[in-house]
């Protein structure tokens, strides 16, 4: 989501978030969680029951960093995650700079030692199959991703790092790389030669492409250059909410005729510039990515861990502010209401369910778009 200046995302999310949750009660009691007084219909709770839900930007947390690696996961955040409802996490920061090959290195080997001692939780996957046995046994499923390909030094760094587990690459963050540009920079030439040689080689070797961050000239290349259907995984629309990480309608159309899915984001200022601003809202940009071209090509793509930005500590959360440009117009929270907590995707589920979608339809959202694209797209 941020601006790489001064501290790296990484680095500024240092320490595991705080508590709330309990596991889940009983099939189909409308009491989802037993420590939480929320309360969802028989309909919502049996959709997400039966579906992968994947979500394809989730950090597994914000405020965590290396170090912590060393650490056990706590009961509470145990807890959260399996009564989450949601099976596939796309666990995805932004890395660059000079030391960005070393430094996502250290970045995916950390993480899938991490989640492969607590293997009776996560379970990091490669293949669609992965996601679907997660599902059936319960666990959570890691998909690892990088929201910058400054990693790419060359070309034979893709295959290196599809080797290691990556399999999602964003082509830019927010900023000028060797690849194009990012969304928040004053000049976008577009997509580089190396660029799409990059994007070529990730097409080859069955890395998702995504262009969540990049600059309008930038997204419209890749989505030319890319043989394979890619994904815009964490953003909205541009005719809802005039903001540097929004999509044009001409971008959303283009990348839904390649095959193509957008995960619409729960980040406040990416929705509306004005208050309320709440579940509804990102149901809102759902409709709209809809209209313009159908309900194949829509997806989610929450932008948070599971208990959100407004719950991070003081210092991270200034520290995450003042990274960012003006432009990313920052108001008192940066979590849209109703899309702030642990359930959250029961919330959107419900307000799906209010706006007349169809149970079919609604398994597409929460899951279905994300899972076909990614078979189609992993080797």
């Amino acid at each position: 989501m941020g601006e790489k200046t001064g501290p790296s995302r990484r680095t500024l999310m240092a320490r595991a978030g705080a508590a709330v949750a309990a596991p889940f009660v009983t099939l189909g009691a409308h009491q989802v969680f037993a420590a939480s007084p929320r309360t969802y219909s028989t309909r919502a709770i049996d959709l997400v029951r039966r579906t992968t839900v994947i979500d394809m930007l989730a950090p597994l947390f914000l405020e965590f960093d290396l170090p912590d690696f060393s650490k056990p996961i706590s009961d509470t955040a145990r807890a959260r995650f399996k009564a989450s409802g949601v099976t596939g996490f796309h666990n995805s920061t932004g890395i660059g700079g000079p030391t960005a090959h070393e430094d996502v290195t250290a970045y995916i080997g950390g993480w899938s030692n991490w989640c492969g001692r607590n293997s009776d939780l996560f379970s990091v996957v490669g293949r669609v199959d992965d996601l679907d046995r997660a599902k059936r046994e319960g666990k959570i499923a890691v998909i690892m991703g990088v929201q910058d390909s400054d990693h790419f030094r060359e070309i034979k760094d893709v295959a290196y790092f599809y080797a290691l587990g990556q399999r999602c690459s964003q082509i830019t963050y927010n900023s000028q790389n060797l690849l194009g540009a990012g969304s928040t920079e004053r000049v976008d030439a577009g997509l580089s030669d190396f660029g799409v040689a990059i994007v070529k080689e990730m097409n080859r070797v069955g890395m998702l492409v995504d262009a969540s961050h990049c600059g309008e000239k930038t997204t419209l290349d890749i989505v030319e250059a890319s043989d394979k259907p890619m994904a815009f995984t964490h953003t909205n629309c541009r005719a809802l909410r005039n903001h540097p990480r929004t999509k044009t309608d001409e971008a959303i159309k283009k990348l839904a005729a390649k095959g193509g899915v957008m995960g619409v984001t729960g980040v406040r200022m990416f929705l509306s510039d004005k208050d309320p601003t709440t579940v509804e809202n990102i149901v809102d940009h759902i409709d709209h990515v809809v209209k313009l071209t159908s309900i194949d090509h829509v997806g989610v793509g929450s932008d948070s861990d599971l208990i959100g930005y407004d719950h991070m500590s003081p210092a991270a959360n200034k520290a995450l502010r003042d990274s960012y440009k003006a432009s990313y117009a920052f108001r008192d929270k940066i979590d849209t209401d109703g899309f702030d907590h642990p359930q959250r995707i029961f919330d959107l589920t419900e307000a799906l369910i209010r706006r007349g979608y169809p149970d079919p339809h609604i398994e597409q959202v929460l899951g279905g778009n994300f899972r076909r694209l990614l078979a189609g797209t992993w080797l």
